[in-house]
């Protein structure tokens, strides 16, 4: 019922397809007929015109035969005068002499002059044309536009009534014998009934077959649909009203799709053939009755492909071709999966091996039927998956048993050679010779593992895989250097299929690190040769596949022979190894991939340091501090090898190479802190100081900093001055929230540990704001970015003073107790007229400004905050210091500065 509800929404569909195709013709047609009343109505309003004028309306008007020179225009427009009324109106006559001048106005407009034709130079006319370019190859069409292009076709091209026709038919007769049986209307028996319709269409059969010459493609469609309605019969008389037994119904539709092929083929229709086949290779499934009897379906699947290789040794129909590779392969694997069992070996092998016989002749057959220049096309989906998909079903058919494998693809192998060296001696096949090749080489190269162990087949395949891709860029050709690449990904795959749960004996002399190493050297390799051969894309795949190969065999040792409390600390060594290994081979032959791999090893130390924190608290502990040691070696040994080279990645190397060390010291200290039982204010000094040192090192002592690079790192002097003081910002901005406890000593404003680490930063702040090495928007912005900066620390500093002096606790309430809002208002107001008054003495407008607002501020708290205190002394005292102070600046500066100018100088003057 779905198919016939598809076919109705196909009918239903065609319906408004031919309607707009028809409006837009019509529509044409309107256009043309209104273009050309158009040009009558034109042509006779110039006739008009010219029987008024007394100029014959089949007489051309004059017109300019060549165009005025620029140079002459001025001249003409000069002493020409605008035409009178009686000039306009006077009829033209011939001149025989010079007529008086006519009047001229008293202000003379000279007349525009009329539109004059560019006349073509006789040379240029005379010109030879010059011959037009070769039109480029327009590009070949995706599927897509092919599909929609089909369709299209279908719609327009050739009887499209009688196929919309047959569709409907088709849907209408299914839905109509439906609906009667439903409804009842049908008294006769179901058998007249089914008869009546076999009839007709047999009638509609005979009619189109006599239609064949005179009306083709009626004639086809016809023959189609009538053999589909019979199909349909066939189907409803078994399936629905149980009228035929299986053994009838499928042999009448047997003889019903072999008339329909031998249609095809007797009218070369191929569209007729596919309908056959679907219809055939379908047959068995909508008439089965779930007996399972796999010979009888093989046996037929193989009369349909025995018709498939006829109509192929008469018709290079390729779509028949994979059609029935699809159907038949497609069916027994479905059946291999969900019915073989090891006792029907016997009764399925044999029809492996005939379907495989099939379609190893069809691609022969489809290249002789071409024309002698395209004799040697190679029909890649038959060709090439035909042993693919036959293999995979004999491994199936054996249980995986590899032995037998093995001599199935030695088996293939001799075949395909023998087909590849007999096509080679034979005129018009060359061009097939090499696929048949290949895969000679590779089921050859497929029995190797099923012979041997997945390790040594590993092994085989990488070095074979390598040496092809050597062979390949030496000789110059293609298909080697492809086999190569896919030995070495089937060295991967055996690799992976070879591995055990079981530990080895022995860490690295292993096989299964010993083959996983060879995988890793083959690609690098075939990296190496590739970049020789000037191929980067290709060695840059070569390479990522073998460091790949190599970091993870390398980490899976690790993982198998190291105690987990080290393995950050054998990590470390690794990626140092690796990028020193890198960093060397760049240094002979430079690749943008192998600097990027010393960088990235560099700044891997980064995540291994966490890792060793995690592992055992510190990453200097245990093993760490020999691993750091060897990192160090190493680090500078590839900063040196880079520095050679003069690659551009060298200075970013070494960037991630100083970023390292400030962040593992800091790991070291805060752990010390917490091993020694050091206050909070200690621990965050300890924290912060390895990056104070740094900044203080990259402004006051570049050199020590730029080795061993030197000279070629001063351009990275910037950015790393602010990634140093993005980090000590944010160290500083999360500070703030401590409480920078300074015990076993007292707490002294700004001589307490963590107060002293601020104010470090905010004196290194300031010497870089001021420094050539600052960018040029903190130049821009300094002083209010200080001020800000101080205005921060000073706030902080009461608020800890509040903490420490006043016993308030170190919590989210100290902010909103009544000392420490006295306090800050306190603060915030000497802060503001000290402001104020300097910057009115010294004339700084800005500063004055910064002042008031600042007391502005002050002012707003008080109101809004403080109010609420004004029941307390400390809350009184807000207020008291607020008003004596801003008496104070209004007695000392009641104005600010005046800005310098003419006025100004005039007024003081």
């Amino acid at each position: 019922m779905a198919g016939v509800l598809v076919l109705i929404g196909v009918a239903v569909l065609a319906v408004p397809v031919l309607l707009i195709l028809a409006l837009v013709s019509v529509a044409g047609l309107k256009r043309r007929v209104a273009v050309l009343e158009q040009q009558l109505d034109a042509l006779r309003r110039s006739a008009a015109a010219g029987a008024a004028t007394g100029v014959p309306a089949t007489e051309p008007a004059p017109r300019a035969t060549a165009p005025v020179p620029e140079r002459v225009r001025p001249e003409l427009q000069s002493d020409v005068s605008a035409p009178t009324l009686a000039e306009l109106t006077r009829p033209t006559t011939p001149a025989h002499g010079p007529e008086p001048p006519a009047p001229r106005a008293t202000a003379p407009v000279p007349p525009p002059l009329p539109p004059a034709e560019v006349a073509v130079p006789a040379a240029a006319s005379a010109r030879a044309p010059q011959a037009p370019s070769a039109p480029a190859e327009p590009p070949r069409p995706d599927f897509i536009s092919l599909g929609l292009r089909a369709v299209k076709r279908w719609f327009t091209v050739g009887n499209v009534p009688v196929k919309i026709g047959v569709l409907v038919l088709f849907a209408g007769v299914a839905a109509l014998l439906k609906y009667a049986s439903d409804q009842g209307w049908l008294r006769l028996p179901i058998e007249l009934r089914l008869a009546g319709i076999a009839a007709a269409s047999l009638a509609a059969l005979v009619f189109a077959w006599r239609k064949r010459e005179s009306n083709r493609s009626f004639a086809l469609s016809l023959q189609g649909g009538a053999i589909g309605i019979l199909l349909l019969t066939v189907f409803a008389a078994f399936k629905r009203y149980e009228l035929l037994e299986a053994t009838p119904a499928f042999a009448l539709s047997v003889i019903l799709i072999a008339g329909a092929g031998a249609l095809a083929v007797l009218q070369n229709a191929k569209a007729l053939a596919v309908f056959a086949i679907l219809a055939g290779f379908l047959a068995p499934i909508w008439l089965s009755t779930g007996s399972g009897n796999h010979v009888a379906l093989f046996s037929y699947y193989a009369v349909l492909n025995a018709a498939i290789l006829g109509v192929a040794w008469w018709k290079p129909w390729r779509i028949l071709n994979l059609l029935g590779f699809v159907f038949t392969f497609g069916i027994g694997t479905a059946w291999g999966v969900l019915d073989y069992q090891p006792a029907k070996f016997a009764t399925t092998e044999p029809f492996l091996l005939l379907f495989f016989a099939f379609y190893l002749i069809i691609p022969l057959l489809y290249a002789r039927r071409q024309p002698e220049g395209r004799r040697g096309l190679v029909e890649g989906c038959l060709v090439f998956g035909t042993p693919l998909v036959a293999f995979s079903l004999q491994a199936g058919l054996l249980q995986g048993e590899r032995l037998p494998l093995a001599f199935n693809a030695l088996g293939l192998a001799a075949l395909y050679a023998l087909l590849a060296a007999a096509l080679r001696r034979r005129g018009g096949f060359e061009r097939m010779a090499p696929s048949y090749a290949v895969l000679a080489v590779g089921f050859a190269t497929l029995a190797v593992p099923l012979a041997l162990s997945a390790h040594a087949t590993a092994s085989v395949f990488a070095l074979e895989g390598a040496a092809l891709v050597w062979l390949g860029l030496h000789q110059q050709r293609r298909l080697p250097l492809i086999t190569g690449t896919g030995l070495q990904l089937l060295a991967a795959f055996a690799f992976l299929l070879g591995l055990s749960p079981v530990l080895p004996d022995t860490a690295v002399a292993n096989p299964a690190f010993m083959g996983a190493l060879l995988i890793a050297l083959a690609g690098l390799a075939s990296a190496w040769v590739l970049r020789a051969h000037d191929r980067p894309m290709p060695a840059l795949a070569f390479y990522l596949w073998g460091m790949a190969w190599w970091l993870g065999t390398a980490i899976n040792e690790i993982g198998r022979f190291v105690a987990w409390d080290v393995r950050a600390d054998a990590l470390l060594v690794l990626v140092a190894f690796t990028g020193w290994i890198a960093a060397e081979v760049h240094r002979r032959r430079p690749a943008t991939a192998l600097a990027m791999t010393t960088l990235l090893a560099l700044a891997a130390a980064l995540p291994l340091a966490l890792a060793q924190t995690q592992a055992h608290g510190q990453p200097f502990a245990g093993y760490g501090a020999l691993a750091w040691l060897a990192y160090a070696a190493m680090g500078v040994r590839s900063l040196l090898c880079l520095r050679s080279s003069e690659h551009a990645l060298a200075g970013w190397a070494q960037f991630a190479w100083l970023l390292v060390w400030p962040s593992v010291l800091s790991m070291l200290l805060e752990w010390v802190g917490g091993r020694f039982e050091l206050a909070e204010g200690w621990r965050a000094l300890g924290i912060g100081l390895p990056w104070l040192v740094a900044a203080a090192l990259g402004l006051f002592r570049w050199p020590w900093l730029a080795a061993p690079l030197g000279a070629r790192f001063d351009g990275y002097r910037g950015t790393l001055l602010v990634v140093l003081f993005a980090m000590l910002g944010i160290g500083g901005l999360g500070s703030l929230w401590l409480a920078g406890a300074a015990s076993p000593l007292p707490w002294v404003p700004l001589l307490n540990p963590l107060e002293l680490a601020q104010l470090a930063v905010f004196v290194l702040f300031a010497c870089w704001a001021w420094s050539p090495q600052a960018p040029e928007l903190l130049r821009q912005w300094r002083p209010m970015a200080l001020a800000l900066l101080g205005f921060a620390l000073i706030t902080s500093v009461v608020l800890h003073a509040v903490h420490h002096w006043g016993g308030v606790a170190w919590n989210d309430r100290l902010i909103s107790t009544g000392l420490a809002q006295t306090s800050l208002t306190v603060v915030w107001s000497v802060l503001g007229v000290i402001g104020w008054i300097a910057g009115s003495r010294r004339g700084q407008r800005g500063l004055w400004l910064a002042g008031a607002v600042l007391m502005g501020v002050v002012l707003v708290k008080l109101i809004l905050v403080d109010r609420g205190n004004l029941g307390d002394v400390l809350g009184i005292a807000s207020f008291i210091a607020y008003g004596l102070l801003c008496t104070v600046v209004g007695y000392l500066a009641p104005a600010p500065p005046r800005v310098a100018g003419p006025e100004n100088d005039g007024e003081h003057a």
